[in-house]
């Protein structure tokens, strides 16, 4: 699903809005249509992962992950007790094709990806990574989250160095030996690809747009789920981009 541009950027299926604020009636039905076929699910309760990243002397640290559509997923980790920021962008691929119609295509190897500043004296690497995998997505869709398809919709987590691979590969298997998914997970673990962020209009989408469909639909039920499963971890006023420059 990708955007065209007739005059400003319109979503072909209902998914996206143009970053110029027009919204024809007929792609707002088709987005209730579409997602109405893919109601969010609810949050997996999930033990913590067994290993998880020694203590620091570090304030800041820096975790990215591929979940879908990154709208609900920086919306998701806006409201994280701990977390700084949460900046939409791309992963996986190259700097020249990090651009969101180019990523739309299928075919740049990037995923749509959150990249989640934390303080670690607050919140580890591991409780990121298990909201990751309980709240922000299914991680045994391969190729999709939802209504969206394609590779640039993968279960992906981007380590940043050795010990944050080691610490996503462990829990994993952990949480594949312990049969916590009806399938088995997915995710990949990539390293060495850098994060490029997205365009200004998918920034603090969630929290500007709470009434547009797809929204509705597939991604505030996740903010109410982040609630219910991990309220100590949960923040009532989301931490924006805008406030974060």
């Amino acid at each position: 699903m990708r955007s065209v541009t007739i005059g400003s950027q319109l979503t072909r299926a209902g998914r996206r809005l143009a970053p110029i604020a027009i919204v024809l009636v007929v792609v707002s039905i088709a987005g209730v249509l579409v997602g109405s076929a893919f109601q969010a699910e609810k949050a997996r309760v999930i033990p913590g992962p067994a290993v998880d990243q020694t203590a620091s002397q570090a304030t800041s640290e820096v975790a990215v992950l591929a979940a879908g559509c990154f709208w609900g997923v920086q919306g998701v980790y806006q409201h994280v007790k701990g977390v700084t920021n949460a900046l939409s962008g791309y992963a996986g691929g190259q700097k020249r094709d990090a651009d969101y119609e180019r990523v739309s295509v299928g075919d740049t190897g990037h995923a749509e990806s959150v990249q989640v500043t934390y303080d670690p004296r607050q919140i580890s690497y591991g409780r990121i990574l298990q909201i990751f995998f309980s709240v922000a997505h299914d991680p045994t869709q391969l190729n999709r989250q939802g209504p969206d398809f394609g590779t640039q919709y993968r279960s992906a987590i981007f380590p940043l160095n050795p010990d944050q691979a080691r610490i996503a590969k462990g829990y994993i298997d952990q949480l594949n030996e312990a049969r916590a998914f009806d399938k088995k997970i997915v995710t990949k673990i990539e390293m060495d690809r850098p994060f490029y962020p997205a365009e200004a209009y998918h920034q603090d989408f969630l929290v500007r747009n709470p009434r547009y469909p797809y929204i509705v639909i597939n991604d505030l039920p996740k903010i109410s789920e982040l609630r219910r499963v991990f309220p100590d971890a949960y923040r009532d006023s989301p931490v924006l981009v805008a406030g974060s420059r």
